[in-house]
């Protein structure tokens, strides 16, 4: 078993070594992570420059890119064979919601699955990812269970652990997509010359969702495992819109 272990945080991100120990319980482990922070960079890729790699002391692979450009090189150019598996994370913060889309940890996991190679993106609610200390036999039976039921072509699995000591976890629980709303998440203000910037990030945020909703399932102290696919295509709209009898 050889599992592909990225991430959008950066290769210095304790989340990364987490994940890396997690995975070596199962196989053998390739990191190849971005070179500095990207979160948000959801699928970017780097058409405009060209990219670097280099290795660490302890064989870490560095890219200059984003976590879609990390798997890319991957699977084209460093490694001699496919990985079975890409494990992406553990993501400093949630990727609930329509944080998928924007997500670069999810993402990451997301271009695995489009060439073929199962994939798991793991996220840690908590701000404090010191926290995530103790969580790699979790994170490990996890990954076990998921190859043995298997993951469906075309699909991923995205994984938000809850900001407990793992002892205290509650279980796991299958979930859907909340949704989430910012609020006051732009800040604007003059520069030291007087000329006007925006910020976009920070406010609070609002979260909705029935009751198999992945916040929910976090919020009650539980593991929330959701699968995802790519096909965004709605297909209960479908006729519909055929029916709209659309023309040029």
């Amino acid at each position: 078993m050889r599992i592909l272990c990225t991430n959008d945080d950066g290769y210095l991100s304790p989340g990364i070594r987490v994940l890396a120990e997690a995975a070596h319980q199962i196989g053998s482990v390739d990191i190849v992570a971005p070179d500095r922070e990207q979160s948000a960079s959801s699928s970017a890729l780097t058409l405009h420059r060209p990219l670097r790699a280099r290795k660490t002391h302890d064989g870490t692979t560095i890219i200059d890119g984003t976590p879609t450009d990390c798997v890319i090189l991957a699977v084209t150019e460093l490694l001699d064979t496919h990985p079975d598996l890409c494990v992406s994370g553990v993501n400093n913060g949630p990727n609930m919601g329509e944080d998928v889309l924007y997500s670069g940890t999810v993402a990451a996991a997301m271009e695995a699955t489009m060439v073929g190679i199962p994939a798991v993106a793991f996220s840690y609610v908590g701000r404090e990812i010191a926290e995530l200390e103790g969580w790699q036999p979790i994170v490990s039976s996890l990954l076990r269970q998921f190859l043995a039921r298997g993951i469906p072509p075309h699909e991923l699995l995205n994984v938000n652990l809850p900001p407990l000591p793992p002892g205290d976890v509650r279980g796991v629980r299958v979930t859907n997509l909340g949704r989430r709303r910012y609020s006051e998440s732009i800040t604007r203000a003059p520069d030291p010359s007087g000329r006007e910037y925006y910020w976009i990030g920070g406010g609070s945020t609002m979260w909705t969702g029935g009751p198999d909703s992945d916040f929910r399932a976090i919020r009650d102290g539980y593991i929330s495992v959701t699968p995802l696919h790519l096909d965004l295509t709605s297909y209960q709209r479908l006729d519909e819109v055929r029916g709209w009898n659309l023309h040029p």
